[in-house]
């Protein structure tokens, strides 16, 4: 199937300046991936500003250069820098300098200055149906899953091309008939107790993603709407374990109101979810052997909504940590802390508050070979071990404050 461009589109691509070299790049991609024709986008969240190498910085200067500019609302995903001061990024030049010119070239191409990778938690939520190019593997679960918009996982740097042109190839997710569920991730067997804590959400995300892989899914057996936080946490365990773009919930995400109406079909493969499998699949979030001491917690991974500092300082209550608890979050979360004291009421008591990144993409906590790493976040329990090469240990979030405060294990909620 051939790519046809608009003559409007067309006319774009032939250009010289930075915004030709965006829609060549939109044009091409199409091409590869079998698209007929591109569709308008309403917004972007761009995941391409997070410092790998030069090459980032470079291109993104010239878009600048070229004097690109975003057509679209376009967001930014965490960068490599905590520009708020809260964090000390323990990254030297020459890269420090690159980063941060790679930061200032995104804000300059008319990019929001969110730096977060939970936007939709941040007021950038778009309609449900309507099209968007969203990078960030959790974002774009949330958008398709809990959004009900629709997205491609976009890469570096197409996120940013498919901002500045408005457009984005016509395949896979933008489709309706591409977003019907072909199994049922079955978890009625599972306690109602353990379906209502909050450690439930990233080990179900976690088991998901490594059992339905890319696949199209509807989970059954919720009884009731678990909340956007739980939400975050599922779709991003399942992103990380598993190519997951998008899934279903029945009765709480709003393409399935019912399993039967969101399948593709009359027979499809089911998962029951057993008790054992839940369990098999939390103790595999954590690599560390239970030690006897941790050396940090980390938790954030999607950053830390305000209920989220809510319960964090609620489990503190008012005591000092031994070990750091490193709370990820956007500069839209810290501007409620810092209203009223909260902020430095937390990091009185231990919290290292980051914003703008997290401690899995640039280098915050201490370089320690064999420092284990608590943590309730099932992204920070899949990348953390390549990232920062400390040991995880998975654990509920009032096991990791509890955890932090005696400077070794305490699990407490094993019943769960």
């Amino acid at each position: 199937m051939s790519l046809a461009l608009s003559p409007e589109e067309q006319a774009t691509a032939a250009g010289k300046d930075g915004a030709g070299m965006a829609m060549r790049i939109v044009a091409e991609s199409a091409r590869l991936l079998g698209a007929p024709r591109l569709i308008p986008i309403c917004s972007a969240h761009i995941d391409g500003a997070l410092y790998h190498g030069d090459s980032g910085t470079l291109f993104a200067e010239r878009l600048v250069e070229g004097g690109a500019r975003v057509a679209v609302r376009s967001t930014l995903n965490v960068g490599a820098l905590d520009l708020t001061g809260c964090s000390r990024i323990r990254l030297e030049e020459p890269q420090r300098g690159m980063a941060r010119r790679m930061m200032d070239a995104y804000r300059k191409l008319g990019c929001e200055q969110s730096w977060t990778c939970a936007p939709y938690q941040a007021g950038h939520r778009p309609a449900h149906g309507s099209d968007v190019a969203w990078g960030e593997s959790n974002a774009v679960v949330f958008c398709n899953s809990v959004l009900g918009a629709r997205t491609n996982r976009y890469g570096d740097f197409l996120d940013i091309a498919c901002a500045i042109t408005g457009r984005a190839p016509d395949y896979g997710l933008h489709r309706a008939e591409n977003r019907r569920a072909r199994l049922v991730f079955d978890v009625s067997g599972l306690s109602p107790s353990f379906l209502a804590s909050e450690i439930a959400w990233p080990v179900l995300g976690s088991l998901y993603g490594r059992e339905v892989g890319d696949t199209i899914g509807v989970v059954a057996g919720i009884a009731d709407h678990p909340g956007d936080d739980a939400l975050k946490a599922f779709g991003a365990a399942a992103a990380s374990s598993g190519a997951v773009g998008l899934f279903h919930i029945a009765g709480v995400t709003p393409e399935a109101p019912n399993v039967e109406t969101i399948l593709a079909g009359p027979e499809p493969a089911v998962i029951h979810v057993t008790p054992q499998m839940a369990a098999k699949a939390r103790a595999g979030l954590s690599t560390a052997a239970v030690p006897k001491t941790i050396d940090a917690v980390a938790i954030g991974s999607p950053h830390l909504s305000f209920a989220e500092f809510d319960m964090l300082e609620r489990l503190i209550a008012g005591r000092r940590l031994t070990v750091p608890i490193y709370a990820c979050t956007g500069r839209h979360v810290l501007a409620l802390l810092e209203q009223d004291g909260r902020r430095k009421r937390l990091e009185a008591s231990g919290v290292v508050i980051v914003s703008d990144t997290c401690v899995v993409v640039t280098p915050i906590m201490p370089e320690l070979a064999g420092g284990v790493l608590m943590t309730n976040s099932g992204k920070f329990a899949h990348y953390a071990p390549g990232n920062t090469g400390y040991a995880v240990l998975y654990a509920s979030l009032a096991d990791c404050v509890e955890s932090a405060v005696a400077g070794k294990p305490r699990f407490t909620d094993l019943a769960a």
